[in-house]
């Protein structure tokens, strides 16, 4: 689902790319790995700014992770922040409705 969602995010925002199949599976594991681990001990530590922020805080965290993940798996790029941004924006809202629609799916039958 993420990689399916890592090529829509591709498609729609300029300076992200993802360059084949393989690529986009393995910076969707890396995204799901980094979001994990070091993206939830950077919003625990950051929840300060977060509440002062009213969550867009999440949004930087959010494009920086994405960056980190485009800065270690080869084939997948992010070019500038604003990129970054837009791009797990996209991804967020992009893999909530594919997982909302899987859902609905799973419970009709």
């Amino acid at each position: 689902m993420s990689a399916a969602a890592l090529f829509v995010v591709a498609y729609f925002v300029p300076g992200v790319s993802v360059s084949g199949i393989t690529a986009a599976f393995i910076a969707a594991a890396a995204i799901g790995f980094i979001n994990a681990t070091l993206g939830a001990i950077i919003k625990f530590f950051a929840w300060p700014l977060r509440v002062l922020t009213l969550g867009l805080m999440s949004l930087v965290i959010n494009a920086l992770m994405l960056m980190l993940a485009a800065a270690i798996v080869p084939g997948f790029r992010v070019d500038g922040f604003v990129a970054a941004v837009l791009g797990s924006l996209l991804l967020s809202v992009v893999t909530s409705v594919g997982g909302w629609l899987l859902s609905e799916g799973e419970a009709k039958k």
